[in-house]
């Protein structure tokens, strides 16, 4: 009789395994699914700040004074297979050549957007300014105040203020 109930003990667990292992797999997959699966959202009106007197970099440009500037912009989130939050409405950029919409994509953690543009670089009053290619890196991250906090990384590749610039950035809902 010991033989025979440990078969029937055996059989009962490789019966039962393959309902086992698919539950902690299912259970695996529900705590390692991406953020953007449950619909992160950057939607509504924001005060977006970019803390330009903070800057750092070892382009030229990072090292003149210049004060904070900010402005309301309204963002709209829509998700597919991945989530992007589009600048609905705001103030244009003042310089024409970053693209329009700006346009974040939701990475898992944090929202980022990557451009390429042209940098127009101050050399002084009365001089004119040289535009030089650049690209930038901009995230924001999601505070459980609320709010956005983040980075704006620009690399400058030519012309006198060729380098890189980083300035801290922030959302605040409006």
């Amino acid at each position: 009789m010991a033989v025979r109930r440990l078969r029937t003990g055996w059989w009962y667990a490789v019966a039962l395994a393959p309902g086992l292992v698919l539950g902690i797999v299912l259970a695996m997959c529900a705590v390692a699914a991406p953020s953007y699966a449950a619909g992160q959202q950057w939607s509504g009106r924001f005060t977006v700040v970019t803390y330009a007197s903070q800057k750092a970099g070892t382009s030229t440009a990072a090292h003149q004074g210049e004060p904070d500037f900010s402005a309301l912009f309204t963002f709209a989130t829509s998700c597919s297979s991945r989530c992007i939050a589009t600048v609905v409405d705001g103030p244009a950029p003042s310089n024409p050549t970053i693209p329009q919409p700006q346009r974040y994509l939701w990475d898992g953690a944090q929202w980022a957007m990557t451009y390429e543009w042209q940098w127009e670089c101050y050399r002084g009053d009365g001089v004119p300014r040289v535009f030089s290619p650049a690209q930038s890196w901009v995230f924001y991250s999601p505070q459980p105040d609320g709010t956005l906090q983040g980075t704006w990384h620009t690399d400058i590749l030519s012309g006198p203020c060729r380098g890189n610039v980083l300035m801290p950035v922030a959302a605040y809902p409006a």
